[in-house]
């Protein structure tokens, strides 16, 4: 009874996690999604346009294995692009901008949360599977072992609550 209960507890902890990865994989197509519109809508700079636009194009266009990476250099691009709470009030200023900043600012908020809901998840099944009985008697199946989503995710200090403009 113990066994079939673990096994089933561990089958919907994996269910959670794919379910947290569809979650945050929406959210970070999202967030390149908005940053691809922000460089293309004309408000930035050409350079910083065409900073936003490579790297939130390499994020979507990364395969699993390079994702991490490609995401991270989304969020260094985007501290690069909006470093000063000036530049977002700029952006603000422009016609369409304030939407723009608002739902860039959403979507950078968002992808942290997820992302740790996500490893919240794999940690859990981590640590069910790590347990004697669990190895021993392969009530994993063949499910592969949860790997948990590592990037930088922090978002631009001038889209935190701290540094937005006044």
């Amino acid at each position: 009874m113990y066994l079939s209960w673990t096994a089933g507890r561990l089958d919907r902890l994996h269910a959670r996690i794919d379910a947290a990865r569809a979650a945050l994989d929406a959210q970070l197509v999202r967030r390149a999604s908005v940053a691809i519109e922000l460089a293309t809508s004309s408000l930035l700079d050409p350079a910083a346009s065409l900073l936003l636009l490579d790297a939130a194009h390499a994020a979507r266009q990364a395969e699993d294995e390079e994702r991490e990476v490609a995401e991270s250099r989304l969020s260094m691009a985007l501290r690069a692009v909006l470093a000063e709470p000036e530049q977002v009030a700029v952006l603000v200023a422009e016609p369409g901008g304030e939407e723009a900043v608002r739902d860039l600012t959403a979507a950078v908020r968002r992808v942290p949360m997820a992302r740790r809901f996500h490893n919240d998840a794999v940690r859990a099944a981590r640590a069910v599977r790590e347990h004697r009985l669990v190895r021993y008697f392969r009530l994993a199946g063949k499910a592969p072992f949860p790997m948990a989503f590592e990037m930088d995710d922090a978002p631009p200090p001038a889209l935190t609550p701290e540094g937005a403009p006044a």
